[in-house]
């Protein structure tokens, strides 16, 4: 490593744990990070602070004024401007570590794309907030033996759990169905402490094993309340042998069998339609769109509004439409206004 790269990681090179060796194999590490919302803003920030050499941040989603409370690599012009979250995080990472590599990916981590974003890194982190991608990460890193770090977060709630191939638990051993959750930030909140406590653990995690500490990362599930101070832990030292996944190795979320064209936002009021894959002119659709709403756009998204609804457009014609969670509808608006 370079004198400057000796002086910028000194603190962390002193921790002996991780020492001058420790931190260059950080430095030579490849991670992603799929969803870059609290918990996966977050985790990307420590570990670009740390010195994780290239980070490929995921993300299908845009900054609102309401994620500033938490995601911390957002400011208020990023939300003015709609700005993907995963180009956002990218510049603000650049403006604090810029010897590190950032790759933004503004997508959704679907069956189709999941071996070009996720086949050449060694860790994958959980920043998403469903369990259907979390489902698809899971069977992707067991079927290729990588490992990931699942983490979530709500209200004052918060957990966390190492997926190591062919050791532990994975997330399909530990969670056969989809938890059937009734609450979601828009309706119980999250506390951004909750959020940094789990991103702590898992970039924590996540160091132990890209320098070679593999013996020092948990095997169970941990959960922590942050406002009553309860903390759980159960073990997740072994694969269940009836496992799905790791037991029969039925990847079904990774050959696409449960996914759905259309996707409700978790406590969004909103429906993202991604069946339509199309590149889209901004200039012509904003001329398109001008006679029946306001519509706005710079280079990375179009925005639209006809009441009841807000449409955002992405360049591959994927789209997130606010104000309803009725797919049909959102559908029907989709069709009627960018096309069928």
């Amino acid at each position: 490593m370079s004198g400057s790269a000796n002086e910028r990681y000194s603190r962390q090179i002193l921790f002996s744990p991780i020492g001058a060796p420790g931190q260059l194999r950080l430095s030579q590490s490849v991670v992603a990070i799929v969803g870059c919302g609290a918990t996966g803003s977050a985790v990307a920030a420590l570990l670009a602070r740390a010195g994780v050499g290239r980070l490929r941040i995921i993300d299908r989603d845009y900054v609102e004024a309401s994620n500033l409370q938490r995601q911390s690599l957002f400011d208020e012009a990023d939300a003015r401007e709609s700005m993907p979250k995963a180009l956002a995080a990218a510049r603000k990472i650049a403006q604090f570590n810029s010897d590190i590599s950032v790759q933004p990916e503004v997508a959704d981590l679907v069956p189709e794309n999941a071996a070009a974003l996720l086949g050449d890194c060694q860790l994958i982190l959980d920043g998403t907030d469903n369990f259907e991608t979390r489902y698809l990460i899971n069977d992707f890193a067991i079927s290729r033996g990588v490992l990931w770090i699942y983490a979530a977060a709500l209200g004052s709630y918060c957990a966390t759990m190492n997926i190591i191939p062919e050791e532990t638990a994975c997330l399909a051993c530990m969670f056969p169905e989809p938890p059937r959750a009734t609450e979601t930030c828009d309706t119980v909140g999250i506390l951004n402490s909750a959020v940094n406590l789990v991103a702590s653990v898992q970039a924590s995690e996540a160091i132990k094993f890209l320098v070679g500490a593999r013996d020092q990362m948990r095997r169970s599930l941990l959960s922590w309340d942050v406002w009553s101070n309860q903390r759980a832990e159960v073990s997740a030292e072994r694969p269940r042998p009836d496992c799905r996944v790791c037991g029969a190795r039925e990847f079904t979320y990774l050959e696409g069998k449960n996914r759905a064209p259309v996707t409700l936002l978790c406590g969004r009021d909103a429906v993202q339609i991604h069946e339509s894959h199309r590149p889209v002119d901004f200039r012509e659709m904003s001329r398109k769109l001008d006679p029946h709403g306001r519509v706005r756009h710079n280079e990375f998204v179009l925005k639209f509004w006809r009441e009841p609804y807000e449409l955002t457009l992405f360049p591959d014609g994927r789209a997130i439409i606010k104000g309803t969670s009725d797919a049909t509808q959102a559908r029907s608006f989709y069709a009627r206004f960018v096309g069928a």
